[in-house]
């Protein structure tokens, strides 16, 4: 991250707006406040923290919900007195279980889907629903998942070998969807393979 020098000293309480904004969609998630402390917090350990005004303390996101917001990158505006973090949250950010505090979805366009798909994978694995099907999935285990993953890899190269379009595309996405669930249940998110392909890319 780039080096900060906020200056606090332009507000009374030393508190300074701070923007949060999805790395991935660019949708606006909220607004907070930090102060010199929460913002340290905030680089040291990569988790959005802010101080809370009402319970006059330091105050990570998702403390409470889990729902904890990894930060990409920090940003100052012109005059040094708003900060910008770009972050990746691991479920709804608001706590009314909306997407964003100003009710938007955070999702931006067809390019951005499959970082929302994975937001609802990742929701049905912290929050499991009865009737779900990834929901028991994940509670199936590890070994479960990748035979499953497996078994669509397979049924994908079947249909590679035929000329149905429309079976095929059916398979990958099957296939696709069920590779981000191993993804998560080891773990790991479609950002850390995209920036795998990024390093490679840029050899």
């Amino acid at each position: 991250m780039n080096i900060l020098k906020p200056d606090f000293l332009k507000y009374a309480d030393e508190l300074m707006p701070a923007i949060i904004q999805d790395a991935d969609t660019n949708v606006v998630l909220m607004l907070g406040y930090m102060n010199k402390e929460a913002m340290n917090k905030t680089r040291e350990t990569k988790l959005v923290t802010f101080y809370s005004r009402t319970r006059k303390r330091l105050w990570t996101k998702g403390e409470i919900s889990k729902n904890y917001m990894h930060v990409v990158d920090m940003k100052l505006d012109c005059d040094s007195d708003a900060i910008l973090v770009k972050a990746r949250p691991d479920g709804p950010v608001c706590h009314t279980g909306s997407d964003s505090c100003f009710n938007e979805e955070n999702v931006s366009d067809n390019d951005n889907f499959l970082l929302h798909l994975e937001k609802i994978i990742s929701d049905r694995q912290k929050n499991p629903r009865p009737k779900s099907y990834t929901s028991s999935l994940f509670k199936k285990g590890i070994n479960a998942v990748a035979q499953k993953v497996g078994e669509e890899a397979v049924e994908l190269i079947i249909e590679a070998k035929d000329n149905d379009a429309d079976r095929f595309k059916d398979e990958a996405a099957d296939l696709l969807y069920h590779y981000i669930i191993l993804l998560k249940a080891k773990g790991f998110t479609l950002s850390d393979v995209i920036d795998i392909l990024k390093k490679r890319h840029s050899k």
